[in-house]
């Protein structure tokens, strides 16, 4: 018996293992590489070993029984939700056939969480492409590969392939993505520089924690949660209490930014949780991821949120150029 498939744009990019894994998740991965190994998995009608790299419109020639094949995909793609009446308002910066870079607004949160919010930046994006006709596949669903807290605005990238979302996430991990962000920090900053800081996590407390030399702060597990940090600063303007820095994420730990800036006495204006204090009614951080650089040499930018136009103008600080 065959059974046949053609592979999805948006499947593009994948793994002959994992686009079989993800058919028949109810197949040991041993007897996937097995049927591969022994040819009863066939490509354009070629045998192709397990790390082959799927393209658009190829077909998937499965040698199994109907039955056997019937139980081992039950259940696969029925994750995939609905999206009728679910927001898709996005601010799109760059899209492509595979690319999407999207503007986060602060407040909204990049991925769930256990609040009781269904209103997210991923699940926008999901309705703003299946709205357009492109959520083509039960298997994968975009991704984003990189996210923001939920009060820091700015660029979101997305995979809308399988092939560019493993892309994005090996530059991610290479340090060949560049990213830049804008802050307003509290008090008098000069010239540039870089912190180095390693940092632990407590998930408890949401809270991260630059570790002193030859200490551990407590909540720590052990050593192996503690993670090297680097971050790169330019200042932009300084002001007379307050001043406007450029900021490059050399590793990318969760609240580094906030916390290397704490450590060296210059909190961001409003971040309450790392030392920061209310300016007017603002009582988070201001924080935006504006600029990304990719290897090949794209560069988006999202301008500046409202919020944080309006408070630079209110410390007659302003962006060059």
């Amino acid at each position: 018996m065959m059974i046949v498939r053609t592979v999805t744009p948006s499947e593009s990019g994948k793994r002959l293992h994992r686009y079989l894994r993800n058919l028949m998740p109810n197949m040991p991965l041993g007897q996937i590489y097995k049927m591969i190994d022994q040819g009863k998995v066939r490509v354009n009608g070629k045998r192709k070993n397990q790390n082959y790299e799927l393209a658009a419109n190829d077909e998937i020639v499965l040698h199994l029984e109907e039955n056997l094949f019937r139980d081992a995909s039950a259940g696969a793609g029925q994750k995939k939700a609905k999206y009728i009446g679910v927001n898709a308002n996005i601010d799109v910066v760059y899209e492509d056939a595979e690319l999407l870079a999207v503007n986060k607004p602060a407040g909204l949160l990049t991925h769930p969480d256990q609040s009781r919010s269904k209103d997210t930046l991923i699940g926008r994006v999901h309705a703003y492409l299946y709205r357009k006709g492109e959520l083509d596949s039960a298997m994968f669903l975009p991704a984003t590969a990189n996210r923001l807290d939920r009060n820091t605005s700015g660029i979101v990238l997305v995979g809308k392939t399988a092939g560019m979302l493993h892309r994005l996430n090996q530059w991610i991990q290479q340090r060949e993505l560049d990213k830049f962000y804008i802050t307003i920090v509290e008090g008098r900053i000069a010239g540039e520089g870089r912190i180095e800081g390693a940092l632990v996590r407590d998930e408890k407390r949401n809270r991260t924690s630059v570790v002193d030399a030859g200490s551990r702060p407590s909540g720590a597990a052990d050593a192996a949660t503690i993670k090297s940090a680097a971050t790169r600063y330019r200042t932009l303007q300084t002001g007379r209490t307050h001043s406007l820095v450029e900021v490059e994420l050399i590793s990318g730990r969760t609240h580094q930014i906030r916390t290397h800036f704490q450590s060296i006495g210059h909190p961001l204006l409003g971040d309450l949780k790392y030392g920061g204090h209310v300016y007017g009614s603002i009582n988070h951080q201001l924080l935006h991821a504006w600029r990304i650089i990719l290897p090949d040499g794209r560069e988006f930018r999202a301008p500046l949120p409202p919020l944080m136009r309006q408070t630079l103008k209110r410390l007659n600080l302003s962006l060059p150029g």
